[in-house]
């Protein structure tokens, strides 16, 4: 399926997840590390593709002193990433959550306050802690705009899967 918009159950099961094994590569070779992020599909949190672009993005913080911080910078202005969103502890006859390829870069300036509101709101406890919020001023915001997606729900059928490509 090639959409602009993604179908709903990827966008629900996406929505229904905070953390992703984000998976990239650097001069030391392959490396995932785990980060949470918000979901975003409009154009009000970092994208600068306009209001007439729905597809949606995913927001996540990560210092660029970490080695997947100092890869994503390395690689801009856009760099190429695989992830994986999903619940721990699931069932295998139950499993739910959604693999995608897509291409990352750190949000700077209005689209970094924008990008900080919906991440804010995902997660307010972060926006309530003087402590995470200070930390929120000194860290990176990334956008990783989807290219692929794949959800896979066993729950509807061992093996079910729905994918889209923008």
């Amino acid at each position: 399926m090639s959409d602009s918009t993604p179908p709903p159950g990827i966008l629900q099961a996406l929505a229904d997840h905070t953390t992703m094994t984000l998976a990239y590569t650097d001069g030391d070779g392959p490396q995932a590390c785990a980060v949470l992020y918000a979901l975003h599909t409009g154009d009000d949190a970092g994208s600068e593709a306009g209001p007439e672009d729905p597809a949606p993005s995913l927001l996540f913080v990560t210092s660029e002193s970490t080695r997947h911080g100092r890869a994503l910078s390395a690689a801009q202005p856009a760099a190429p990433v695989a992830f994986t969103a999903q619940r721990d502890g699931q069932d295998w006859s139950g499993l739910t959550g959604v693999q995608g390829r897509g291409v990352c870069r750190r949000l700077d300036g209005g689209e970094r306050r924008r990008a900080w509101r919906a991440y804010a709101d995902r997660f307010p406890y972060v926006a309530l802690s003087p402590k995470l919020r200070g930390a929120m001023d000194h860290t990176a915001f990334w956008e990783l705009r989807p290219t692929w997606l794949r959800l896979i729900d066993n729950s509807r059928g061992f093996g079910h899967k729905e994918e889209w490509t923008a």
